[in-house]
């Protein structure tokens, strides 16, 4: 509640004897609002506590009457909840102990106008004082508390609306014990947003996307719109770009599958994020793996980039490249191409924008190296010493119509020590403002704005940062406003506003306040130059399609093949040439027993997926490579053969098509043959671990152990990733009797496939018959038992005694050793296998040793419950 006292001149309030100091947290001295911008939320601590009452009066350097008002001191709230974003893996936010102890005053819009107005030609002085009762309408009561700020309102309004990504903050961990930055059911709860300052809500935009779509970004004019999207199947090379209209409507034509002159790049090609396009909307740069325009048909795909996800939900991703180049699309021509000068596969080049004028482009790089090393352990929380460590520095290069040039480190923001990415280059040109850290990019803690002359200089730390985690910065079209994303509020990210001269010197950070529920979270905020109402959906036919094709799949997981077949029917009406709906329609009537139609479908994904490789790669060996995977992989051997042998007379120096047909060689048992084709392949492309894991497995089926030891040692040794080399390695070093280094390939595979049955299986064996005690005894043999027994069912193993040999051979039964055997009881449970379950569980019931006994006792008289009745032992129920 507050009270206007008056709104002519008036003596401030006489001083009492002990005045103390009032700290005012929001706004911060010096603050510049935006003309339009609506009534802010003053915070201020008044630490005397014993102020019950507090007068403002508002002086301007204008010579207008000065404004006096009284305020309760309301304490400061948690805002709206969405309790669609309330899970076990985050928290509620909670006032910190300052927040607690914060009074709050926000103006009237009538009496905000009054203050803006006045505050352009000078400051506005605000004082706040303190008393321990009400002010009456006569008498000067001593004030007890004071404190001022003095804030500004600028000429320069900030002209345009914000368009950011409203997520929850939700990681999930799956059965596999991997960590997701996102529960698979969230996904759908990310939202799209519109904001204008000068108005107190946010229009949604979009919701409800089934598939990830996330870095965005418009031309100068507003005009053109892109955005990076992970699409059906995960698929990293997907991006739409389209007009932007009041309402945007993303056609089937609008959504690009990059392509290059080496043919379509399917999959996951994106090698970074943050594709931007160009100032006049003609052109997209983007990062991808190195090797992808080279020979996209011909190497096994390898990770670039370093990811690690937390539970931690206030920082729960570290996402950056280690290898990748820039490439830039034309709108003109369909295609993707190198950079030249910008392409160098011995560094990692990325996150790539435009000057305003379209000529040169500024982005991040720093030497190449492999992301996940072999035995590195990992990372548990941001900033972990554990994360890949990298330092990126800041680059311009010319763009001379994708000629490129020599790169040239921007000074100020290269070779100092940190990390600096995510560079923004000013609309007149003149700066460039980056995050600084100490390691990987953007979304650290530690992330602070720096601007340096867009020529290079003398970089300067920000004024505007904030406490943590500083980043997702954006010019508005008048290049006065910067707006940014921070957690210093909150761990639920809020977006700010800088103001900044044409001498580059910026401001106090002003929130943007009630952008979205307290429990999520803003990120990727751009200026549209655009209207307020220029933009008020997006959606159209291709965003449509994802949805539908969602749904479909959600109902045919669940058994609902009816609805599921209605659903894909309607996809494919939408998006006829789609084979990966029409190989899901199949599969769908398959389960449902119409088998002809489901034949009919799966045909027509053949011919379609023939058809869209021929278009994007004419003449060459990829369609004929993918038809006859397609071909082997349903046993159809003489068909495969046929179009492997037509792709090797198409491209004779083509090392996956001779890989490809020694493959399918040695299914026909043309052994000899096949490792002929295999040598030719690493003739032509030592490299190729793919050829050396198929020779292996030939030189092996011939009876040459050695030999196959060593090819896939080679393998390994290219690909370290590979989970295949990996598990043939450790079954034919397990067979020689070599334990513990099968072990290491068993483990390395594992963690790769974590659900592989029969790797869990063998691991589980090898460990519990080891003639090493400590291994025998260990927990990873009981461990590798119960994930193996609780696949069982699924494998078609419901009772597996070499299994059972496995877990009850371990024989040293510590607390961590009782909890896991409890889990195996549990595991024998889900098998149906009850009698098991009871003799486990009990040998988890070592006194003393075990926190939760009375609790497993209950379990175990669950389990024998289960059992026949002539099973039943006495004292088991």
């Amino acid at each position: 509640m507050l009270f206007v006292l008056a709104v002519s001149g008036a003596a401030l309030p006489r001083t009492g004897a002990n005045v103390s100091r009032i700290s005012i947290d929001y706004p911060a001295d010096q603050s510049i609002f935006p003309p339009e911008i609506t009534p802010p939320t003053f915070l201020w601590r008044d630490p005397g506590g014993t102020a019950k009452f507090w007068k403002l009066d508002i002086a301007f350097a204008d010579g207008s009457a000065p404004i006096h008002v009284t305020s309760r001191g309301e304490r400061m709230r948690i805002g709206r909840i969405d309790p669609d974003c309330i899970s076990k893996s985050n928290e509620l936010p909670e006032l910190s102990p300052a927040q607690q102890a914060s009074h709050t005053w926000t103006p009237s819009a009538l009496l905000w106008a009054s203050i803006t107005k006045h505050s352009v030609a000078g400051a506005a002085s605000v004082t706040i004082t303190g008393y321990a009762q009400q002010l009456a309408h006569v008498g000067n009561p001593a004030a007890i508390s004071r404190g001022q700020v003095n804030i500004r309102t600028s000429k320069d309004p900030v002209g345009a609306p914000i368009f950011y990504r409203d997520v929850p903050l939700m990681p999930t961990e799956t059965e596999k014990g991997q960590i997701k930055p996102l529960a698979p059911q969230a996904l759908p709860l990310v939202n799209w947003r519109l904001r204008a300052v000068g108005e107190r809500t946010s229009r949604l935009l979009l919701s409800d996307m089934p598939v990830c779509a996330n870095c965005h970004s418009f031309s100068a004019d507003g005009k053109t719109m892109g955005m990076d999207l992970d699409g059906l199947q995960n698929n990293k090379g997907q991006y739409f770009l389209t007009s932007v209209k009041p309402e945007i409507s993303v056609a089937r034509q609008d959504v690009i599958q990059w392509r290059s002159d080496a043919g379509r790049l399917q999959g996951n090609i994106r090698a970074g994020f943050m594709s931007q396009v160009s100032p006049d909307g003609q052109f997209v740069a983007t990062t991808i793996n190195p090797a992808e325009l080279d020979a996209p048909q011909a190497r096994a795909p390898r990770s670039n980039y370093y990811v690690t996800n937390y539970r931690d939900y206030r920082f729960l991703q570290v996402f950056f490249p280690t290898r990748g180049i820039l490439a830039w699309y034309s709108r003109a021509t369909g295609k993707l191409e190198p950079l030249p000068g910008a392409d160098d596969p011995r560094f990692v080049q990325m996150t790539a924008v435009w000057s305003p004028d379209g000529q040169y482009l500024v982005f991040a790089r720093a030497a190449a190296q492999e992301p996940n090393p072999e035995g590195a352990p990992l990372a548990v929380a941001a900033n972990d010493p554990n994360e890949r460590q990298i330092q990126y520095d800041l680059y311009r290069i010319p763009f001379d119509h994708g000629k490129g040039g020599t790169p040239e480190p921007l000074a100020g923001a290269a070779a100092n020590g940190m990390s600096n990415t995510f560079p923004k280059v000013s609309p007149d040109g003149k700066w460039v403002v980056f995050v600084q850290c100490r390691n990987g990019q953007l979304m650290r803690p530690d992330s602070q704005l720096y601007i340096v002359p867009a020529a290079g200089g003398s970089a300067r730390r920000m004024r505007c940062n904030t406490p943590l985690m500083n980043s997702w910065h954006s010019f508005s079209p008048n290049g006065r406003w910067l707006v940014f994303s921070s957690k210093s509020r909150s761990p639920y990210t809020q977006m700010y506003l800088t103001h900044i001269d044409e001498d580059g010197n910026d401001s106090p950070a002003i929130l943007i306040e009630d952008a979205t529920a307290a429990n999520r979270a803003v990120n990727l905020p751009e200026f549209v130059n655009v209207a307020p109402d220029g933009l008020r959906k997006l959606g159209g036919p291709a965003i449509d399609y994802y949805k539908r094709f969602n749904r479909a799949l959600f109902l045919q997981k669940r058994g609902r093949l009816e609805e599921s077949a209605g659903e894909w029917r309607r996809a494919i009406e939408a998006n006829p040439d789609d084979p990966l709906a029409r190989d899901n329609f199949g599969m769908t009537l398959l389960l449902a027993g119409r088998r002809e139609e489901a034949g009919a479908q799966m045909q027509k994904a053949r011919e379609l997926r023939l058809r869209n490789a021929a278009e994007a790669a004419p003449a060459q060996a990829a369609p004929h490579n993918e038809l006859g995977v397609l071909l082997l992989r349903e046993g159809r051997t003489d068909e495969a053969l046929a179009e492997f042998r037509k792709a090797v007379e198409i491209e004779p120096g083509n090392a996956a098509a001779h890989c490809h047909l020694g493959e399918a060689l040695g299914a026909r048992l043309k052994l000899d043959d096949a490792v002929a084709e295999f040598k030719r392949a690493l003739a032509l492309d030592s490299r190729y671990a793919p050829a050396l894991y198929q020779l292996g497995s030939a030189q092996e089926e011939l009876g040459r152990p050695e030999a196959a030891i060593a090819s896939w040692r080679k393998a390994l040794a290219l690909e370290p990733g590979y989970a295949d080399a990996h598990l043939r390695l450790a079954h034919a070093l397990s067979a020689r009797g070599e334990d513990s280094e099968a072990l290491e390939h068993w483990r390395a595979g594992l963690k790769l496939r974590p659900n592989d049955f029969r790797a869990l299986r063998a691991t589980a064996w090898v460990l519990a018959t080891s003639s090493d005690a400590a291994l025998r005894n260990g927990p990873d043999a009981l461990y590798l038992a119960i994930r193996a027994l609780q696949l069982a069912r699924g494998a078609g193993a419901t009772r597996d005694d070499a299994l059972h040999r496995a877990a009850t051979r371990v024989t040293t039964i510590s607390e961590d050793e009782a909890v896991a055997l409890d889990a195996l009881a549990a595991a024998y449970a889900e098998c149906g296998r009850f009698a098991d379950a009871v003799l486990t569980a009990r040998r988890a019931l070592v006194p003393g040793r075990y926190a939760r006994a009375d609790e497993l006792k209950e379990r175990i008289r669950l389990y024998a419950g289960q059992r026949p009745f002539h099973q039943r032992r006495a004292g088991t129920q």
